[in-house]
């Protein structure tokens, strides 16, 4: 079993809060990680049981009776289980009484979000990152924002990072030796969350043009997000293609990364850009494998751009940062990939890179960024596929794509 770095993490808001929710894709490792955290100390409930989802449904008051503590795995099957919940952590205020996982962003649906306000911390879990996989505790996030130089441990490159890229991090799917057999998984996957998660999580009239809106989507990753332009092509509205990528957004499958925004410069983009959270799956919808990409490296650009977008919310989850992201594009075309601003406003850039080289032009959308910033601009780092940390100004750096995986 992987180490999962966020552990600690859970355990730390277990000593402290009343209620604790893991939350990610399936698959990811949720039920794994809660299952070790546990042990045998805590009775364990999941609602993926049909004679446990009738129970909380029915009675979820009288479900709940008796529980000084408890883990209730995939929490978003019985949502009216979380006012019974609140209840609960009301009358007896012991931290940790309640651990739950949850397939669906719960935090989104308004009701839930202000039952437990102020009892409940929501960590995000998933699917394993590199770090995990090699277990080596990456630092990048919290070397960034001490304006440290980025560093290198386990350093991979062309086709080594080509594969570590397409792989993806969803246990099931690395630890299949064939890529044909990896590919099915995610296929699989997907056809599951759409038969079942979905109908959890929202009323859709049009289920079945849900797995094409998928493959279309794929087709758009790592770029501005088009609403009619994606609904066009199945016949759909851009209120209900806006409405249907929320329904995967908050199933973990893809994530739309806000425009960061200051009132010093008037001429920013104010569209959202489209990211899968986990870049096998991209890889296997647009049914790339290390042979066609061997052939063709063009499109493998917007796969390593959303792999290492979920290299950075994965490491976020363990970090001394609490951060949040957006991209940076304005009206010239100036862009940076990733924003990542603390909760004290300071700012890291990345920008990624699939080729060997990077000049100076590479930091011109860093440049923008770093004078609408200020002060509180602390460094601006160029990923690319290469062994050396290269400086290109005091704060400016290139950096091999494996410095997100150094715990150094």
């Amino acid at each position: 079993m992987y180490e999962r770095f966020a552990k600690s993490r859970i355990e730390e808001a277990l000593a402290d809060t009343r209620v604790v929710l893991i939350s990610g894709p399936r698959q990811s490792g949720k039920t794994t990680l809660v299952t070790d955290i546990a042990a045998e100390e805590i009775p364990f409930f999941t609602l993926d049981d049909v004679t446990v989802l009738a129970a909380a449904n029915d009675d979820p008051v009288g479900f709940l009776r008796g529980m000084d503590r408890a883990v209730i795995d995939e929490i978003q099957r019985a949502p009216s289980l979380l006012l019974a919940i609140k209840t609960e952590v009301d009358r007896d205020k012991s931290p940790g009484r309640f651990l739950l996982t949850g397939s669906a962003n719960l935090m989104t649906v308004p009701r839930v979000a202000d039952s437990l306000a102020g009892r409940m911390e929501v960590i995000k879990l998933l699917p394993l990152s590199r770090s995990e996989i090699l277990g080596s505790k990456s630092k990048f996030l919290d070397n960034a924002f001490s304006g440290s130089q980025p560093t290198v441990e386990t350093i991979m490159l062309g086709d080594a990072l080509i594969e570590t890229v397409l792989e993806g991090g969803y246990p099931e799917a690395i630890t299949r030796k064939r890529w044909a057999r990896k590919q099915d998984w995610y296929h699989s996957y997907v056809d599951a969350i759409v038969q079942r998660d979905v109908r959890d999580v929202a009323q859709i009239e049009q289920l079945a043009i849900m797995p094409k809106l998928l493959n279309i989507l794929a087709e758009h990753s790592g770029q501005l997000v088009n609403y009619s332009g994606i609904g066009s092509t199945v016949n759909l509205n851009h209120v209900t293609t806006q409405k249907y990528l929320r329904v995967f957004e908050s199933l973990f499958i893809v994530h739309t990364l806000q425009p960061w925004f200051t009132n010093k410069l008037k001429r920013l983009t104010k569209s959202p850009k489209l990211h899968f959270l986990d870049a096998g799956l991209l890889a296997a919808l647009r049914d790339f494998s290390p042979e066609t990409v061997g052939k063709n490296k063009m499109p493998f650009g917007a796969i390593l751009e959303t792999f290492v977008f979920s290299e950075l919310q994965k490491i976020a989850t363990w970090s001394e940062q609490r951060c949040s992201f957006s991209h940076f594009r304005d009206k010239d075309k100036n862009e940076v990939d990733i924003v990542i601003e603390n909760r004290r406003g300071e700012v890291v850039g990345i920008e990624v890179k699939s080729s060997a080289t990077v000049s100076s032009d590479d930091f011109s959308g860093m440049r923008k960024l770093a004078e609408a910033c200020g002060d509180r601009f602390v460094q601006g780092i160029v990923l690319y596929d290469h062994d050396q940390v290269v400086p290109f100004a005091d704060n400016m750096f290139a950096a091999p794509l494996s410095s997100l995986w150094s715990s150094k």
